[in-house]
């Protein structure tokens, strides 16, 4: 199936509607660094989202996975704690963290007790600012990684999502994984590490959100108490926007396997675009809609050729693609690639008047269960400041989808897919292709 986009994962958070409004304040601390706040006294809790501009995609040449093993390592021991002292002290507070990196971003998350929140922010602070990068430490998690790499090379829909990714934007660090490979992880050192560390995490990358039990006031000086000490500014230079390269074609990966993993792509939608919700629209009827959507319908449940496709628009911060996948036997991989083309030029001509209304009612209904923590809060916020959306976006949402008409989805259509140029990775013995 498709790739778990991630900037897809911060833009699921960030493409839908609470139930009810949400107050989302323009916090600034006194070390001047922004954040947005959404305050809830209900309970004693905060949830704090830190993510730093540029994540994996900062990573020095020669030293891929160098970002990606240096955010792992962060909670493994920072100042004068090792790992098993700096975990007892989170667990003693009752806290948590944890620590990802992303093709746009490191992301740091912090739950806390109100009573206890200063000194989780202390062990944050730590992680942040002073790693240790213990020898013990950076062969473990080292060796994690390694075996995710291996992992990530005996698996189709892996390979099949790595290649469309090199196929799509070729040398820019999203067309590589962010993980790196068996080699360049291998020869990765503490000193590479750290200047990992110093080519991301810095003042002028970062993104604040918070939610919870805390003020505009406290929330500024729990913020200057964590980044405060980090330099101001990061060692390494943003990525340029990514060109897309896709030019239409076929590539057919032979892998001993019954199934071929099928992986599709075209180009997509930055959010800012004026057709962004039409083309979101779009999407779930013609294979975001789970069961409902046009694709599972004919490939699936009429010709039982899969079980299951889908589609997604999958947004980066650099660039875009609207992807989808499957797997289907061998044998009948040629009918089913033909299938999404036919489906793809089909709903070129339009959609129904029950399909829109079926799918402007499932966007705009299913978001507020998302809403439904000071944690989930916070990750949306932070979502939303990564893809540049402005503030009352979650409060605005619903409306523009509910804008959407009819000729909205087959203007895009027509714009957005071309089944002549869907570009198609295939990674099995496929017959007939």
């Amino acid at each position: 199936m498709i790739r778990a986009l991630f900037t897809a994962a911060l833009l699921s958070l960030a493409a839908a509607l609470p139930a009810r409004a949400i107050d989302i304040q323009q916090v600034t601390s006194p070390g001047g660094v922004p954040a947005w706040l959404v305050e809830d006294h209900s309970i004693p809790f905060v949830a704090l989202n830190i993510a730093f501009r540029g994540g994996a995609s900062v990573d020095a040449p020669g030293k891929r996975g160098a970002v990606n093993l240096m955010t792992a390592l962060l909670e493994e021991g920072a100042g004068e704690r090792d790992a098993t002292a700096y975990a007892e002290a989170l667990e003693s507070l009752g806290a948590t963290t944890s620590f990802g990196a992303g093709d746009d971003a490191v992301t740091v998350s912090l739950r806390a007790l109100t009573e206890n929140r200063d000194e989780a922010a202390d062990l944050l602070h730590d992680a942040l600012t002073t790693p240790r990068f213990d020898a013990d430490a950076v062969e473990r998690v080292r060796a994690q990684v390694q075996s995710v790499i291996r992992s990530e090379a005996t698996d189709p829909q892996s390979i099949a999502a790595k290649e469309m990714a090199r196929r799509a934007w070729g040398d820019h660090p999203y067309g590589s994984s962010l993980n790196g490979t068996a080699e360049s992880v291998a020869a990765l050192t503490a000193d590479d590490l750290r200047a990992a560390k110093d080519r991301v995490l810095a003042r002028d990358r970062v993104i604040v959100s918070a939610a919870g039990d805390i003020d505009a006031a406290a929330l500024g000086a729990l913020i200057d108490r964590i980044l405060g000490d980090l330099p101001a500014q990061a060692t390494a230079p943003l990525p340029p926007p990514a060109q897309l390269k896709l030019t239409g074609e076929t590539t057919v990966i032979d892998w001993d396997s019954p199934q071929t993993v099928v992986s599709f792509a075209q180009a997509g939608l930055p959010m800012s675009d004026p057709d962004y919700f039409a083309a979101f629209v779009l999407d779930h009827i013609l294979g975001g809609g789970g069961f409902s959507s046009r694709l599972m319908d004919e490939i699936r449940e009429k010709r039982g050729l899969t079980y299951g496709v889908g589609t997604g628009l999958a947004n980066k911060v650099l660039g875009e693609t609207w992807q989808g996948g499957m797997a289907t036997a061998n044998d009948k991989t040629a009918q089913a690639v033909a299938l999404v083309r036919e489906v793809v030029g089909q709903i070129r001509e339009g959609v129904t008047d029950k399909e829109l209304a079926d799918a402007k009612t499932y966007l705009t209904g299913e978001y507020p269960l998302r809403f439904d923590g000071n944690g989930k809060i916070a990750g949306i916020l932070t979502g939303m400041q990564l893809m540049g959306m402005p503030r009352d976006y979650v409060n605005t949402r619903n409306g523009m989808i509910e804008k959407v008409t009819a000729a909205d989805v087959k203007r895009v259509a027509d714009r957005l897919l071309d089944p002549a140029k869907l570009e198609f990775v295939l990674v099995g013995r496929p017959v007939g292709l």
